[in-house]
C-alpha cells in the first residue's frame, strides 16, 4: 500500500506507537513538548495504519537567536519536528513540496530546520532545494546543523530555485493531458473552477518532479521553458466548458527513446515521477518512438480556466492545435492572473 501523507492533530496520535520511541530518546522533553501541542496541527505519514512519518510546522517571526549565529529577522516557517522512516522513495520530496506549498500560501520569508547530521540522505535532499548550512544549534540532545532556504536568494537554477520561476526570456507552452492520467499526474490540481486552497491536499502521489510521456515532439521544448498544463475534457463535446489549464510547470529535459540504453534504463528514469505502471513502461518502450518531459511541478492554479475563456478572453486560436502548441508571453501573463497563481512565485 501507497505511504498517505495527511494533515492531523497531535491528541489523535498515541505517544505509545514505537513509531515515537526514537524520538523520546533523542530529544529531552519529546514527551511533555508534545503533549502541549494537543490542539495543533502536524502532518502524518501512514503505511496503512501503521504510523512511518511526521511533520510538524510552525511560525516564527523575527530573528533567530537559539542557533549560531543567528539567523535573520524574517517571517520563517521552521520545520519544528521531522521524521521520515525508510528510504528508497520519493516521500521526502513529497513532504518538502508540502512544506513548499505551506510557505508560499502563508507569505512566510523564507524555511529552516535543525537537523542531526547523522542523517545525511535528508540533508541532501534539502540542499538540493537551495537549503544552505548556516550554522549549528546546541542543545543538551547535541549539536545541530542549522539548514535554512530563504527565498530572496535565488541562483538561477530552476531546482535550487524552486518553487519560484521566470517567465522572462522563456518559452511557454500548452500540453494538453488526458483527464484519465491528470488528477494522478497533477495531484494538486483537480478540476474545479472555483478558488480553493492548495495547501489543503495532502495526495501521496504529490511530488516535485514529473514525467510526461507521449508520441507528441517534445524535444521541442528546452530546459527553463514554462508548460502550462491542459486538462482535456472528460466529457466528448464539452471542451468549451470542461477542457481546463490547471498548473505551471517548468522543463527541466526531454528525451527520446534513442536516449536509453535500454528498457530497464527507461524504466528506472519514468518510473518514479510517471502515472504509468512497470508493465505500462514496458509497453511505451516496445514502442517504434516516444517522447519524455521531466518537469518541475511549480504551482496549481487557484482558479481553473475553462477552454471557452481561454478562447474569448485570452485570445488564443483554436490552430494550432493544443495538443503541443506555443503561447505568447501575453497569453502566459493573462493565464497565470486569471488562475490567480501567487504573485511572488513569478520573480522576473
Amino acid at each position: 500500500m501507497s505511504r498517505q501523507l495527511r494533515a492531523t492533530k497531535f491528541r489523535a496520535l498515541s505517544l505509545s506507537d514505537p513509531f515515537f520511541d526514537s524520538l523520546k530518546a533523542g530529544y529531552r522533553g519529546f514527551e511533555s513538548w508534545f503533549n502541549s501541542k494537543a490542539d495543533e496541527e502536524l502532518y502524518v505519514i501512514e503505511d496503512g495504519r501503521r504510523l512511518s512519518g511526521m511533520i510538524y510546522l510552525k511560525h516564527e517571526n523575527g530573528a533567530v537567536s537559539d542557533v549560531d549565529p543567528p539567523l535573520p529577522s524574517k517571517r520563517w516557517l521552521k520545520i519544528g519536528t521531522l521524521k521520515i522512516e525508510g528510504k528508497g522513495t520519493k516521500l521526502g520530496e513529497r513532504v518538502l513540496k508540502k512544506v513548499f506549498d505551506r510557505a508560499i500560501s502563508e507569505n512566510r520569508e523564507g524555511i529552516y530546520v535543525t537537523v542531526f547530521e547523522l542523517h545525511a540522505n535528508l540533508i541532501r535532499l534539502f540542499e538540493r532545494y537551495g537549503f544552505k548550512r548556516y550554522g549549528v544549534k546546541r542543545s543538551d540532545d547535541g549539536t545541530e546543523l542549522v539548514l535554512a532556504r530563504i527565498f530572496d536568494d535565488l541562483v538561477g537554477d530552476l531546482v535550487t530555485d524552486y518553487p519560484f520561476f521566470r517567465t522572462r526570456g522563456r518559452k511557454s507552452w500548452l500540453l494538453a493531458v488526458y483527464p484519465e492520467f491528470h488528477s494522478q499526474l497533477l495531484p494538486d490540481s483537480i478540476l474545479r473552477n472555483e478558488p480553493r486552497e492548495i495547501v489543503q491536499d495532502v495526495s501521496h502521489t504529490n511530488t516535485i518532479h514529473k514525467v510526461y510521456i507521449g508520441r507528441l515532439s517534445l524535444t521541442r521544448m528546452q530546459r527553463g521553458d514554462l508548460v502550462i498544463i491542459y486538462r482535456t475534457t472528460d466529457i466528448p463535446r464539452r471542451a468549451f466548458y470542461r477542457s481546463v489549464v490547471t498548473s505551471i510547470c517548468v522543463i527541466e529535459e526531454t528525451k527520446t527513446k534513442k536516449d536509453f540504453d535500454d528498457e530497464e534504463s527507461f524504466i528506472r528514469y519514468a518510473m518514479p515521477h510517471s502515472v504509468f505502471t512497470k508493465d505500462e513502461l514496458r509497453h511505451w518502450y516496445a514502442g517504434d518512438r516516444f517522447y519524455v518531459a521531466k518537469m518541475t511541478y511549480n504551482s496549481a492554479f487557484n482558479s481553473r480556466i475553462t477552454r471557452g475563456r481561454l478562447l474569448e478572453e485570452v485570445g488564443i486560436t483554436t490552430h494550432p492545435r493544443w495538443d503541443l502548441r506555443e503561447l505568447t508571453d501575453a497569453e502566459v501573463q493573462a493565464i497565470l492572473e486569471m488562475g490567480k497563481v501567487n504573485a511572488r512565485l513569478v520573480v522576473d
